[in-house]
């Protein structure tokens, strides 16, 4: 045990560099996107994370964005705990059947406007789990899917890219003449 010790305090500790994205367009991009949230909502974006099933790969980079690096909630940008102060419902996995009405119900208890956006290939199509008899499918096989992020799992920078896409779309659509 001693050695062990004495050997710790001595090597240099093992850790992996960081993100290759710059600071800059992380700033850039999380501005962006909280710009378009406030010109939208007049407020900041508000996303209750859901998991219907997943192997946490997904989660661990939804999760990355509230680390140091990426600090999204400087930005206006935050996860929140319930779905009744939710606007985007950011679901993970494939829907497995024990999940299927709590993702329901969640999403009614979600006010208007909402968005449901799947992150990651399973949450499109069930992904590697789809055919299982635990498996309902993708999130679309329950709910109305607005955004598919993919990727398996889908890096934090991707994850911005497509909630910010996914409110230009929103924005485009209300912008656009009716009739």
């Amino acid at each position: 045990m001693r050695k062990l010790l004495f050997e710790s305090l001595i090597r240099p500790p093992l850790t992996e560099r960081p993100p290759a994205a710059s600071d800059a367009a992380v700033d850039q991009l999380a501005r962006a996107l909280d710009g378009a949230a406030r010109k939208w909502l007049g407020r900041s974006l508000s996303i209750r994370a859901v998991d219907a099933g997943s192997c946490n790969g997904c989660e661990l980079e939804m999760h990355a964005l509230n680390n140091a690096f990426y600090d999204i909630e400087r930005f206006g940008i935050r996860f929140v705990a319930s779905p009744r102060h939710a606007d985007v419902l950011l679901v993970t996995g494939p829907v497995a059947k024990n999940m299927r009405e709590a993702l329901k119900r969640t999403y009614d208890a979600t006010p208007n406007p909402k968005w449901v956006v799947a992150l990651g290939d399973c949450g499109r199509d069930g992904g590697c789990f789809a055919g299982s008899y635990a498996v309902v499918g993708g999130v679309s096989e329950v709910l109305p899917v607005d955004l598919h992020i993919p990727g398996c799992p889908p890096s934090p920078i991707e994850i911005l890219k497509g909630l910010l896409a996914l409110l230009e779309r929103v924005n485009a659509k209300t912008a656009a003449p009716r009739g």
